[in-house]
């Protein structure tokens, strides 16, 4: 290790002093006026067989491209320390050791498409916590274990197309929404990229919650090709994964036997849930405050039917919170909540001393008998013989004196402890909150989002904080957002460009009218001014070309009408244009003893006029059928 450190700062102090490039690499800085600069090299010898070992440290992207490389060995790129961008693609590798990235920390974008790789090392991942980017299509890949899960979560481009993969972990998408529980973000940056086609998928439900993605309208996660298709089973093959529809896979659905219990302080309590779902789901129980949970069985009476049973034995007051049981298979999990709440106190009694018999001060004492709470709904169930009376045997009161002792001096205890917490809690309510929460200040605002932070002094990391926030002067469309003091941030999101709203942090127990408040304005939606902007602009141009035209067709209209007006042809000029120049038209009635001409105006006609009407009617005469009633209609 001393050795490779010694190399390291050799190599720097070398490269400083007289950078130099791989002599199978194009090297090219990135110069700015202020004197730095980044560095990029590009190695795309087809003859290069290793990984080039003298690049220059100071360089911030490195391609590797079309060469003869097949294999990248362990710390290949240990001395880049400023490595940001890692392009190993369309080479002949395939092995990357485990190694092989170690202490890349500011890489963010890892392109190794176009090789032969068939396993990649995912726990590598580990060494390249800023990694976003990871590309991987293209290569012969045929399986992602469930340990890559953990090395996935910050990747939100990932890309593992055309390999051969035929099944996905059914956690792997729980790691985005919606399977992990989180809210759907509309911000873009909050999107994750998949690139999953080109791969001979079999549709079975373990891939069925990114079948179901692939349904959905509207998800953070895009998938590069929505038509992804199946290729197996055989009743499946070719179908589209919007139109698979699987069987036997069926979500789990889970019920308790009731969603809020209230049982005497000491007593016994039995908590069940029942599921169903294909395949059969798993049963798990927790409490919200993280505390572990024993005491549970549960049992498959049959395919796609499980219930599991919780049992609290002489209950105390930290037995009080929330349980959740969760049920979980390879289709999806949900989970239901039972609150439990302990009331009463204990109480102390003197047995009645029996005649001619000394108890003596000993026999005075603290008796509890736990009485065991059962909710109704969990009788109605027929649970099966064998299962309910071994618990029935679990819960039943142990005769022993000095165990009931020990319970009662610790139920006491808690009792004190907690009487001593509730009045503490009160005193704290009646402070100024005001006080504890300071430093209270807008940063990052956007168009429709701010983030708030705060300082609190002397409150608790837990203590639960709510934030509300509305256009400033519009109460009655408050929203709130809860939080815990320890947190320090929250984003606040869906507002409205260029507006102001105020913001007030308000802790439990404040006394009213002193909640640290602050006021902010939004940014204006820049986008959407420069649409307008530019919208106004081009109508400007549009206006100053159209209407000289406009105007220009008003003057030649305006000038052809006064010409019509002012200017005309007189009758002589028209019978030297015309051929014919009718003076009337009257539509008469024609019979036999009327003359034939009698249809038409009369007019003067000259000699030349005369000639050319007898050669037309002449050719025309020919041509026209002629009876008795019907003659010429000009007469030479």
């Amino acid at each position: 290790m001393r050795r490779l450190l010694c190399l390291h700062a050799f190599l720097c102090c070398l490269t400083m002093a007289h950078p130099f490039c791989p002599s199978q690499c194009t090297c090219v800085f990135h110069g700015r006026t202020d004197g730095t600069g980044t560095r990029s090299v590009l190695c795309n010898d087809p003859d290069m067989s290793d990984i080039p070992v003298n690049v220059p440290v100071d360089t911030v992207k490195l391609r590797i491209e079309k060469t003869a490389v097949r294999r990248v060995p362990t710390e290949a790129f240990y001395y880049l320390v400023d490595l940001r961008y890692l392009w190993i693609t369309y080479n002949s590798i395939t092995s990357v050791d485990t190694g092989s990235f170690y202490n890349l920390k500011v890489l963010h974008e890892l392109r190794l498409d176009g090789n032969m790789i068939s396993m990649f090392p995912w726990e590598s991942l580990k060494e390249m916590p800023m990694l976003k980017t990871l590309d991987l299509h293209n290569n012969r890949i045929n399986n992602v274990p469930t340990e890559a899960i953990p090395y996935l979560r910050n990747i939100t481009y990932l890309d593992l197309s055309s390999n051969k993969l035929t099944t996905l972990p059914s956690d792997l998408m729980d790691i985005w929404p919606p399977f992990n529980g989180l809210p759907v973000s509309s911000n873009a940056s909050q999107k994750v990229v998949l690139g999953l086609q080109d791969n001979p998928w079999f549709c079975d439900c373990k891939i069925s919650k990114m079948i179901e993605i692939s349904k959905m309208a509207e998800t953070p996660v895009i998938l590069m090709d929505l038509f992804l298709t199946c290729a197996g089973p055989e009743n499946l093959s070719g179908v589209l994964f919007q139109h698979a529809e699987l069987e036997n896979c069926v979500k789990p659905s889970v019920m308790t036997s009731a969603t809020k219990i209230t049982s005497p302080l000491g007593s016994n309590v039995l908590l069940r849930c029942d599921a169903s779902g294909f395949p059969t789901p798993t049963l798990y129980w927790a409490k919200s405050d993280g505390s572990p949970v024993s005491n549970t069985v549960q049992e498959s009476p049959g395919d796609g039917i499980r219930w599991s049973i919780m049992s609290l034995h002489g209950i105390l007051y930290k037995d009080a919170g929330n349980y959740s049981c969760k049920a979980k298979n390879v289709a999806g999990i949900v989970e239901a909540t039972i609150s439990l709440t302990v009331a009463g106190t204990i109480g102390t009694t003197v047995p009645p001393q029996r005649p001619g018999i000394d108890t003596g001060p000993s026999s005075v004492g603290t008796t509890i008998v736990p009485p065991t709470f059962i909710p109704d709904s969990f009788m109605s169930t027929v649970l099966p013989r064998a299962s309910t009376i071994a618990f029935y045997r679990k819960l039943k009161p142990t005769p022993s004196n000095g165990l009931q002792k020990s319970k009662v001096k610790q139920a006491k205890n808690e009792q004190g402890s907690n009487v001593t917490k509730l009045a503490a809690d009160e005193k704290s309510k009646k402070s100024d909150t005001s006080k504890s929460i300071r430093d209270l200040k807008i940063v990052e605002e956007t168009a429709d989002s701010a983030v708030l932070l705060w300082t609190a002094d002397g409150l608790p990391n837990d203590a639960p904080l709510t934030v509300v926030y509305s256009p400033y002067g519009e109460d009655d469309t408050k929203r709130t957002v809860e939080t815990n003091a320890g947190s320090g941030k929250v984003l606040l999101d869906g507002l409205s460009s260029g507006m102001r709203y105020s913001v007030c942090l308000v802790a439990k127990g404040a006394a009213a009218g002193k909640d640290p408040c602050i006021d902010f304005y939004t940014l204006d939606n820049v986008e959407d001014g420069g649409q307008n902007q530019l919208f106004i602009i081009i109508s400007g141009i549009a206006c100053a070309l159209v209407l000289p035209l406009i105007i220009l067709l008003l003057y030649k209209i305006l000038a052809l009408y006064c010409k019509g007006r002012n200017t005309g042809l007189n009758e002589e000029d028209l019978e030297k244009e015309s051929y014919v120049k009718f003076e009337t038209i009257s539509m008469k009635q024609r019979n036999l003893n009327s003359h034939p001409t009698e249809l038409w105006a009369r007019r003067p006609t000259n000699e030349s006029e005369r000639m050319l009407l007898c050669s037309r009617s002449s050719i025309d005469s020919q041509m026209t059928y002629k009876s008795d009633s019907s003659r010429s209609e000009y007469l030479c």
